[in-house]
């Protein structure tokens, strides 16, 4: 693919032996989610999904300094990040937070990942790291919340109080912090991080796929594509983020953001 290819098309997907491997492909804009990547990046799980020989899937970010950061702001202030459409509603942020497929999806961070970029690792079955990698939920700065499942699965995938405090501060996790807390299965150095996920897909891929495929649905509690022990979780999610995005202060956070001063809060 030429280099104006790769330009203009915002997820690269590439079939290596038994593995979907997708790039999002915005490193100028760090990679941040807008319509076109998230509908390419949701296609091309279902493109894994409906392909029998592919077996697993690695999900990673081009350039060395971010894996994903997050909702491209101002295609969320335009509102063209598609999630009023389908299938976009269905599967979430990014085409990819409540798009359960049944291979294993492994999220090779090789960079910082922050807001969405934590929460599309949150979704992802797996996750290796780099070494430069940074983690972090740091909407309350903006007068929003992690609204893509990252609330309610951060405190269920590492201990509460920890979680609790990196929510509440918006202080980022390192990826050797992550590695300990058990958000990451791997920490690796950063020019060897798609690599090491490709090796722990390459693991996965030697066993039987069915059996393999059955494993995810039955721990993930996946029945029909959606996971129905999250549904409550969704619905409170998607009131609360609605009410804080009408509030002066979320107004208040976006402006201050952009004008790249500290914001003054109003609690209303």
């Amino acid at each position: 693919m030429t280099e104006s290819a790769e330009s203009t098309t915002p997820v690269l997907v590439e079939q290596r032996g038994h593995t979907l491997l997708i790039t999002l492909n915005r490193p100028k804009a760090r990679n941040a989610v807008n319509r076109d990547l998230a509908l390419a990046l949701g296609e091309a799980l279902e493109q894994a999904e409906h392909t029998d020989s592919v077996r697993t899937v690695v999900v990673t970010g081009a350039g060395d300094k971010a894996f994903c950061a997050g909702a491209d702001l101002k295609a969320a202030a335009a509102g063209e990040l598609g999630m009023t459409e389908e299938p976009l509603k269905s599967w979430g942020f990014a085409g990819f937070v409540k798009h359960w497929i049944s291979k294993p999806v492994i999220a090779a961070v090789n960079g910082f990942a922050l807001g969405g970029g934590t929460e599309i690792t949150l979704a992802s079955d797996l996750a290796v790291a780099a070494d430069t990698a940074t983690f972090g939920l740091p909407e309350v700065t903006r007068g929003i919340m992690a609204a893509a499942g990252g609330a309610f699965r951060l405190p269920r995938q590492i201990p509460l109080k920890v979680a609790m405090e990196a929510m509440l501060t918006a202080e980022p996790i390192p990826a050797a912090r992550a590695y300990e807390l058990g958000m990451v299965n791997r920490v690796v150095p950063q020019d060897q991080v798609v690599e090491a996920a490709l090796e722990l897909a390459d693991k996965i891929n030697r066993n039987a796929p069915l059996s393999v495929q059955a494993t995810k649905r039955v721990a993930h509690g996946i029945t029909d594509g959606a996971v129905n022990a999250e549904k409550e979780d969704w619905s409170r999610n998607d009131t609360e983020s609605a009410a804080l995005i009408r509030s002066a202060d979320a107004r208040e956070g976006m402006t201050a953001f952009a004008q790249k001063r500290a914001p003054e809060w109003k609690a209303e």
